[in-house]
């Protein structure tokens, strides 16, 4: 059995999970704007961790949590009952396109499975928690544009290759670019995942770039300042 993922404020159980605790779930979790969130919607949760980082960064918000597998749900149920939020926290074993209500959300959030074209491997829960075919980019966007309040936010991370294609998309059901953040994982490589903010509103959408670590394999110091509320090594 896996140990516990320890943050500063929390521990996240990840030994049911296919996919453990990673950077990608922890960037979104850190960079994500939770200032004007009162309802918080995290699609495909996993482990629950960017809903406990979202509930820890905001703490008027309540988030609620989704995930089409049975041990992901029952994963992030665990970490949420056991967190400090727990009366902000729930988890629903639903996938986004089953999910009814007339909930709108201020805030969506969602690390999708995203290896859409790629080599599937032998693991059934592996597969359904990365590649899209559980969640392919038209409903996730239909989901979005359903489910988000008229001035919300959604926050997504994708491959960067795969971002100009999911814009196009996401443009024809009126939901629009406000910020890129491209991700390096060691300077002066090519870019390999975008933190993407979507709203109804278009503008002049804002863009940088964070890189994880130097050549050297030290962590730069932007990536310690956006992660520094939740690793306990910085």
């Amino acid at each position: 059995m896996s140990r516990p993922f320890r943050f500063k404020q929390f521990s996240v159980a990840h030994d049911k999970c296919a996919m453990k605790v990673n950077t990608d779930g922890v960037l979104l979790g850190a960079w994500t704007d939770v200032s004007r969130a009162d309802k918080i919607l995290d699609i495909g949760t996993g482990t629950g961790v960017i809903a406990l980082m979202l509930a820890q960064r905001n703490p008027k918000a309540t988030v609620t949590a989704i995930d089409i597998d049975q041990d992901a749900y029952l994963q992030a149920t665990e970490n949420t009952i056991v967190s400090p939020w727990s009366d902000r926290l729930s988890v629903q074993h639903v996938s986004l396109q089953e999910m009814m209500g007339d909930t709108l959300y201020d805030l969506i959030v969602s690390n999708p499975p995203y290896f859409i074209n790629d080599y599937i491997s032998d693991d059934a829960q592996r597969n359904l928690a990365r590649h899209g075919s559980s969640l392919p980019y038209a409903d996730l966007i239909n989901g979005v544009a359903r489910l988000l309040s008229p001035d919300g936010q959604a926050s997504i991370i994708l491959p960067y290759f795969n971002v100009e294609q999911f814009l196009i998309m996401a443009a024809e059901k009126g939901l629009y670019l406000s910020q890129r953040t491209d991700v390096v994982a060691v300077r002066d490589r090519e870019p390999y995942v975008s933190m993407l903010a979507l709203s109804r509103l278009y503008t002049i959408p804002r863009r940088n770039s964070i890189t994880i670590q130097e050549a050297s394999g030290t962590f730069t110091d932007e990536y310690r300042h956006l992660t520094q509320d939740f690793y306990l090594k910085f």
